[in-house]
């Protein structure tokens, strides 16, 4: 008998620390269990994402922050699934999510900034965003042969630098009529903005190209032309900056080498996927009005239409289509990259009159 009531008195007291235990902690157990739960639900909305079913997806996310709302990555995947389908409030609230349990999560500050600027329109909200990425006190590691995140870390960087700018320039050109004067202003953020996006992303194509996009809507001709050039020599192949170039050497009665770079605009955009025949019949009717002022300018009589201007490409018509001669290849290595307004850019000109001009 004695034995049964130590057995018993043992039992009562592992029962009363169990219940002092759960009475202090049942809470944290509650939060970890449906934690766990969560994690299943955002795992299986994983699976579901992976197999393109996103009903399931949208489900299984929304039940396991429903549990665990603390899981920033899947909000995130959450903001970039509504962000797809075009429900851009639904896509800010999911990444306001992520940045609130994370603050230093840059994508999400990314995707925020890119939804407000390109799909809401809410430029000054877009700006802050991506103000704050380079702020961020990211550690960069680096072990040598194994890992780094040097370079992400800095594209980053670069990359918000890039979308402020694009956010400013925007801002500039859906200005109201009666706040047309702060356009040179806005611009200037924006060229700004590229300029430190280029310390990180020194051979990107498309920050030279918008950068002198934001030049040339200023009227800053040469820098905007070197820009154009820059942005040819490291993706001759891409039609809008030959055009681009093309319409600013127009504004400067540069005919000649202004009907070389709408030949090459002209041949890439019909071999191009992604153009549309407005975009294409646009450039040839622009070739055929800057065709004709040459015949009636100045510069005709010392060089003939017919004469190849510097970095003319020679083609020919094949059942309504440009098509280059043998010689294709070559030209694609060189006539392509070749920017015909180099030496006009880099000319001296004491009393800027040569880059003088106005909108495009």
């Amino acid at each position: 008998m004695k034995r049964f009531f130590k057995k018993l008195f043992s039992l009562v007291i592992l029962a009363a620390v169990l219940y002092g235990a759960w009475f202090f902690f049942r809470d944290g157990i509650i939060t970890q269990v449906k934690k766990a739960e969560g994690v299943y639900f955002i795992y299986k909305g994983d699976q579901a994402y992976s197999q393109d079913d996103m009903a399931k997806t949208l489900d299984y996310y929304k039940k396991g922050l429903a549990l665990y709302p603390g899981h920033y990555e899947a909000w995130f995947n959450l903001g970039n699934i509504y962000a797809v389908y075009e429900d851009y409030f639904s896509a800010v609230d999911a990444y306001k999510h992520a940045i609130e349990h994370n603050p230093k999560f840059v994508m999400a500050r990314m995707n925020l900034g890119i939804v407000y600027s390109e799909d809401l329109g809410w430029f000054d909200e877009a700006i802050e965003q991506f103000d704050q990425i380079p702020r961020i006190g990211l550690f960069s590691l680096w072990i040598p042969f194994v890992y780094s995140n040097v370079k992400s870390v800095r594209a980053n960087k670069g990359i918000a630098y890039f979308n402020k700018g694009v956010a400013y320039k925007q801002k500039a050109m859906f200005l109201p009529l009666d706040r047309k004067y702060l356009m040179h202003e806005y611009l200037g953020e924006a060229i700004e903005a590229y300029t430190k996006a280029l310390k990180y992303l020194k051979k990107s194509y498309d920050v030279y190209y918008n950068r002198a996009v934001a030049y040339h809507l200023r009227g800053d001709y040469k820098p905007a032309g070197l820009d154009y050039c820059k942005a040819i020599e490291l993706q001759p192949t891409k039609f809008e900056a030959h055009y681009n170039l093309a319409v600013l050497l127009r504004g400067m009665s540069k005919y000649r080498e202004s009907i070389s770079e709408l030949e090459k605009a002209a041949l890439l955009i019909t071999e191009s996927p992604q153009s549309s025949d407005v975009q294409t019949a646009y450039i040839f009717n622009l070739l055929n009005e800057v065709s004709r002022k040459f015949i009636n300018s100045d510069e005709y009589g010392v060089a003939k239409l017919t004469d190849k201007p510097t970095g003319s490409i020679s083609y020919t018509y094949v059942n309504g289509r440009i098509v280059a001669d043998d010689d294709f290849d070559k030209a694609m290595a060189k006539n392509f990259k070749t920017c015909v307004g180099f030496d006009i850019f880099n000319k001296k000109d004491e009393d800027n009159s040569l880059y003088e001009g106005g909108w495009f």
